[in-house]
């Protein structure tokens, strides 16, 4: 079975819970669940100078991702976010500002990546500053043989008209839950039920595949003609939502490259994703019946 090198653009960070601090950044669950999943995956980031990179350095290689693509800024913090869990497990955020993934660079081992991944996941949070997001563009036009899945990941104000058209231009697969959409309809003047509000953007963009996932409620996914709905998995105890999302988008983006069928696609991610939620933290341990690529 041939082998995929997918890559996780963006922020790496830690959610700062009440009682632990937890590697994250969606990029990098991203590549850490596409890895797990049997593809090479490599992080591809800017982290600080401080014992929190050392740390994510040291955890992050600990899950066997690649780190060679992460640059290092001696002159800012590594990202980190308030998560707050709310009863039902799920999380809202709070980011500080100006830290190392603001001032994303691309050494040259990144920039040797663009040509060599088959897919390239990256969101809206790292381009929230102008720095980062010129470097992230620079990738995505450098990598023209890449599945490009853009996973929107909405997060408080940092995030624009502009900023999301340009990023739309650059896709092929865009991810986003029912919330986002609410919020980007009004923007992008889409209307209709979310199916039709995903077929107008995905003919406006030319997208290949467009993902909506709906919580507890599972996810409607598009290709081309085709589409599929899935009414979601039960989770009998949510330890927490964080990293579900992006464990989704990582089966998805593997499901597509291995050119598997829709219904398939779905059903894999969604029992992902509830794996995920039953467990804590964004990148817990993948039972071996969720490998794809073997």
């Amino acid at each position: 079975m041939k082998q995929f090198f997918i890559a996780g653009l963006g922020e790496i960070l830690f959610d700062v819970l009440a009682d632990s601090e937890e590697i994250g950044g969606a990029p990098i669950n991203f590549a850490y669940h596409a890895g797990r999943l049997g593809a090479d995956s490599a992080a591809i980031s800017t982290i600080g100078d401080d014992e929190r990179g050392r740390r994510a350095s040291n955890e992050l290689m600990d899950r066997e991702l690649c780190l060679s693509g992460v640059s290092i800024d001696r002159e800012h913090a590594t990202g980190y976010v308030e998560a707050r869990l709310d009863d039902q497990g799920v999380a809202s955020y709070y980011f500080p500002d100006d830290i190392a993934w603001d001032h994303l660079k691309l050494n040259d081992i990144a920039k040797g990546f663009a040509t060599q991944v088959d897919a390239v996941c990256f969101g809206t949070l790292a381009q929230r500053n102008e720095e980062s997001r010129e470097e992230i563009h620079a990738f995505l036009d450098a990598a023209p043989q890449a599945l490009k899945i853009y996973d929107i990941n909405l997060r408080q104000k940092f995030y624009s008209k502009e900023t999301i058209a340009q990023s739309l231009e650059r896709t092929d697969v865009l991810k986003l839950n029912d919330e986002e959409i609410a919020v980007i309809a009004p923007m992008f003047g889409l209307e209709g039920s979310e199916r039709d509000m995903l077929r107008t953007l995905q003919d406006e963009f030319d997208l290949k595949c467009s993902v909506l996932t709906r919580g507890d409620k599972g996810s409607l996914i598009i290709r081309g003609a085709e589409e599929v709905e899935h009414p979601g998995i039960e989770v009998k105890t949510i330890a927490d939502t964080i990293g579900a999302g992006d464990s989704f988008t990582a089966s998805v983006t593997i499901g597509l490259l291995m050119e598997l069928p829709l219904d398939q696609i779905s059903e894999h991610a969604n029992r992902l994703a509830a794996h995920v939620c039953s467990c804590k933290g964004a990148m817990p341990a993948i039972p071996a019946e969720f490998k794809l690529i073997k």
